[in-house]
Formats: structure tokens, sequence, C-alpha cells
């Protein structure tokens, strides 16, 4: 299950993603906003993180204008790993390398087919589980 959320600035890629999520046939849980009316982008990034870290939901998806103000929000609930990606090669490293749980995207940043590519990559990208990978992660745990 994929949690998801947006603010009003993130709310049209948000809608794009669920489709595609549909397409996929990936099971998700939208965690709102509902419709472009300005609302605050903190309530979003930490319903989607609360999910992730409580176990409901396997990874989230969090989107802003910017992606920037909804993955600080997210990366303050403890044992979420959320990364901004602009390109699908931060995807896949953020997933190999630091097992990001929580994919950031900036709806005003980037175009529907970008953010697709980087959603299937972060998707269907394992993590690594290298012992110093692993070490890593687990160092940030504080």
């Amino acid at each position: 299950m994929i949690a998801i959320g947006s603010d009003h600035g993130g709310y049209d890629l948000k809608k794009r993603v669920i489709q595609y999520l549909e397409e996929k046939q990936i099971p998700y849980q939208d965690m709102g906003c509902d419709s472009k009316a300005s609302v605050d982008y903190p309530i979003y990034g930490k319903a989607v993180a609360q999910a992730v870290a409580e176990g409901s939901c396997e990874k989230g998806i969090v989107i802003c204008t910017t992606g920037i103000g909804i993955s600080i929000a997210a990366n303050k609930v403890p044992g979420v790993r959320c990364a901004l990606c602009s390109d699908t090669l931060s995807a896949k490293m953020t997933r190999l390398h630091n097992d990001a749980n929580v994919l950031a995207l900036g709806g005003g940043m980037i175009g529907d087919n970008l953010a697709l590519d980087i959603v299937e990559t972060f998707l269907n990208t394992p993590f690594s589980n290298e012992e110093k990978h692993q070490r890593r992660v687990d160092m940030l745990n504080f």
C-alpha cells in the first residue's frame, strides 16, 4: 500500500500519480488534500509519513509545489526517510543506498512524464542490503 498526499500546489500531480497507481493496480491511500484550495503542507506530509512509520503503508509519496516543505515535514516523523527527487537516478540511488521510504516531488518543478518515471523507479528499486548502506541507514535512527 502506498500512502500519497499533497498540498494545493501538488494537487494536480497527485491526481496524475493516483491515475498511474490505479493503471498499475498498485493499492494506495489518499491522505489529502481534496482540492486546489490553499492548505498547509505539513498536515499532509505528516499524515503520509505517519502511515509509513506505523506500517499501514509500505511507502509514501508527498507532493507540494517544490517538494521541499512537504519533504521536511515528512522527515520530522521518526522512521521516515523522505527523499526529494527530480530525476530518476536520484530515485534509484535513494532506494539502493538510503532505503528511502517516502518520495517527495515538486508539482511545480517537473512535468507529469518525468514525475511518473521517478515514481516508477522509486517503487520498483529495492534497497541494496549492502552492509555499508544498512549500517548508514541504521545511523539515521537517532
